[in-house]
């Protein structure tokens, strides 16, 4: 292979950006192993072979990480909010200036496309750009009692320590989410990537140090052994926040670990987005935003499109050409040329598409193309998939895909849509497609969702609180809403009534 920056890339220049990435935990500003040096294989999953080793952090590393944390509390609690915005700033320009390198990394260890790792590196920095503004605005108040007696103020401070435990699907935009805010805010941090890929937050480990992070402010663990990690963190009393992206199952259990300390929380947790095309929906856009909402970072995303309800007038129609659309997608490793589609996460994530898909088409599903996963090539490669005439009733439509599988089932009027898509434990966003302003205020007030893309495929940006409701989640993440989750509101109940005169100079004996 050669190497150019367009997708296609050699070995060599692999090598490279693989070499610039540290290897070992971030612990109070230095690197370092793990204490009983352990270590872990990192994954390639287009060939299904280790890209290298990083340690395997166990209880004492995140003992170490969590003293780390707690000394450096204070001081940075204490930092100008302009300093700390600029540190996020200069973070900011190093991660677009590094924008090519890092996209390879994600795509060596997450499998996407380099174009599509490029375009998460942008969204990553952007939450660095939006919470750099942030940190100066930070706010409280100042009112008379209502009696007049006193005075009600207000002001917000940063809520401490935090655990930040972030996903493997946008290995540095999750990360970046949550350490926007908490770095604005005046957080310490202790942050747990997913083990399939923690080279992506290491690099930005680095890249905050070279921004002038002070130490232990950002602390990074690297583990297989999350519980072992995480659970004495949780309940020991000195961490005061826990944010987790991931699957709800988990999120439940850190709910629960974290009652004992009566932690705040953060929850972005599972989806099962409803995608509606209604009678009267443009098709162009239909399709495309079809095609965005269930292919962006190979369908393994919370917010994809998990269920299609598509109203039976034009269901042949979208169903062809969305078929059509997917089936034009190269599959391949993410650094070849013209790929768009790259290999699932693991073998544990094609083994549960399949599963899926197998037992849609079992009962009574048809597959209008795909339906099988790729076995001609190394890597957990599953091909962009149609399935029509779903049974209601069907798994596919209860449980997360994460992948490339568009499942469509017909529905004929809105109020049947509309139950459709409520029906799910899950609320995180949904998707609607229609002309008429009326039926798309008729279904953003009735859908049970946190989240709703009209007419658009995709509703993520830093600019706007991402976050669901039901078994979707707890709090919100990114926009003005999300450096709230890092903060406490003191209230002080100040005193103003006398009955002597305040002492000083005699205004009559003031000259003017």
């Amino acid at each position: 292979m050669t190497g150019t920056n367009d997708g296609l890339v050699d070995d060599k220049r692999e090598k490279a950006v693989m070499e610039k990435v540290p290897r070992e935990l971030l612990i109070g500003g230095r690197w370092q192993p793990a204490a009983d040096g352990a270590e872990y294989a990192v994954e390639d999953p287009s060939v299904a072979e280790p890209l290298c080793t990083v340690p395997d952090a166990g209880p004492d590393d995140a003992q170490a990480a969590l003293r780390a944390a707690v000394e450096a509390q204070q001081g940075w609690a204490a930092t100008p909010p302009r300093e700390r915005g600029e540190i996020l700033y200069r973070a900011y320009q190093e991660i677009m200036r590094r924008q090519d390198e890092l996209a390879l990394l994600m795509t060596l260890e997450m499998g996407k496309p380099v174009a599509e790792s490029k375009g998460e590196i942008a969204y990553a920095a952007e939450f660095f750009r939006w919470f750099s503004e942030e940190a100066v605005r930070i706010d409280g108040g100042w009112q008379t009692a209502p009696d007049g007696n006193g005075r009600i103020w207000t002001m917000r401070q940063p809520v401490g320590p935090t655990l930040l435990i972030t996903p493997w699907n946008f290995p540095m935009a999750m990360g970046t989410r949550k350490i926007g805010p908490a770095v604005a805010a005046g957080c310490t941090m202790i942050v747990k990537p997913a083990h399939q890929t923690p080279l992506s937050m290491l690099a930005l480990g680095a890249i905050m140090q070279q921004a002038g992070l002070p130490d232990g402010v950002l602390n990074i663990l690297t583990t297989t052994r999350p519980g072992e990690v995480c659970e004495p963190l949780l309940r020991g009393g000195s961490i005061r926040k826990v944010s987790f992206t991931g699957s709800t199952a988990v999120g439940r259990k850190l709910l629960e670990q974290s009652a004992d300390q009566v932690l705040r929380t953060s929850m972005e947790l599972g989806g099962n987005a409803p995608f509606v095309v209604c009678q009267d929906a443009d098709m162009d856009k239909a399709v495309a935003g079809a095609v965005l909402a269930k292919m962006r970072n190979i369908g393994e995303a919370c917010t994809a499109a998990n269920r299609m309800y598509v109203h039976s007038s034009l269901a042949q129609e979208f169903t062809g050409r969305l078929a059509e659309k997917l089936a034009a997608m190269p599959v391949g490793r993410g650094t070849e040329p013209g790929v768009q589609v790259g290999p699932l996460i693991d073998a544990a994530g094609r083994k549960k598409v399949t599963s899926l898909v197998e037992e849609a088409v079992a009962v009574g599903a048809r597959a209008v193309v795909g339906g099988e996963p790729l076995s001609d090539r190394p890597g957990y490669f599953y091909p962009p998939t149609v399935l029509a005439e779903v049974p209601a009733d069907c798994r596919i439509l209860r449980e997360e895909i994460f992948g490339p599988v568009a499942p469509i089932v017909t529905f004929d009027t809105d109020d049947e849509a509309i139950r459709l898509a409520n029906d799910t434990e899950f609320g995180l966003v949904s998707y609607v497609f229609t002309e008429n302003l009326r039926r798309a205020m008729q279904y953003a007030e009735s859908l049970e969702t946190g989240m709703l893309g009209l007419n658009k495929g995709i509703v993520s940006t830093p600019a706007a609180p991402f976050g669901g409701v039901k078994h979707s989640g707890l709090g919100r993440e990114g926009g003005r809403l999300g450096i709230d989750e890092f903060l406490e509101t003191k209230y002080v109940a100040v005193d103003m009534s006398t009955t002597r005169p305040l002492k000083g100079p005699s205004l009559e004996a003031e000259s003017l």
